[in-house]
């Protein structure tokens, strides 16, 4: 846990997010990008590929990520974390990790009948290859490893600690590589300027 009060969330701007009293325990002691002054979407930090059977989404849940997100998304996400707390905390302690970078993974069925394999999904930032270290399922099917057209599973993944995502990085699955995390990157630049900004005049995005 960051150890920070209440007194200093309001403080880094904390708007519209009242029911956030802590932040997360992943969060890096040298991240200073004030919480409540961002503006981007959800799908505007999503990188997605499809493999024909399946669409995959991956969905960064590091803070100097979500920091940029809209409040209400961010306190979603942040809460999400918590309720999940205890379980990451022991796919950590089995994985010998202390603070995983941890990632929100969407599996969508686009065939009747598609298998997916957990497993198989990999980053590779600064020429380093991440394999998950841990995963905790957030949906029920997720077991079955296997989708109906239009359905879809959820799961938090761990991965250890170094994942540069303010660089270019690819992620991969079962041999496909997608690396359009680097078109994504000005926007999140051009975001945290501007949350810079804002946080500095106290003025929340609108």
């Amino acid at each position: 846990m960051s150890g920070m009060t209440n007194r200093t969330v309001v403080l880094l701007g904390l708007c519209g997010a009242a029911a956030l009293t802590a932040l997360p325990r992943h969060v890096r002691a040298q991240d200073t990008l004030p919480v409540g002054f961002g503006s981007l979407k959800r799908e505007d930090i999503v990188f997605s590929f499809s493999t024909g059977q399946l669409q995959i989404q991956i969905l960064p849940l590091d803070e100097s990520v979500t920091r940029l997100l809209a409040p209400d998304t961010y306190a979603s996400l942040t809460q999400l974390i918590k309720q999940q707390q205890a379980d990451i905390d022991d796919q950590a302690q089995r994985a010998g990790i202390r603070n995983p970078t941890l990632v929100m993974v969407t599996f969508f069925g686009m065939v009747s009948q598609a298998r997916f394999t957990p497993e198989d999904i990999n980053l590779t930032s600064r020429g380093r290859l991440f394999r998950p270290l841990g995963i905790v399922p957030l949906s029920p099917q997720w077991a079955g490893q296997q989708l109906d057209a239009r359905e879809q599973v959820t799961a938090i993944y761990l991965f250890d600690a170094g994942i540069a995502w303010g660089e270019p990085l690819t992620a991969s699955y079962e041999g496909m590589n997608n690396d359009s995390w680097s078109k994504t990157i000005q926007k999140l630049n051009t975001e945290r300027a501007r949350v810079m900004s804002r946080a500095s005049a106290k003025a929340p995005a609108r």
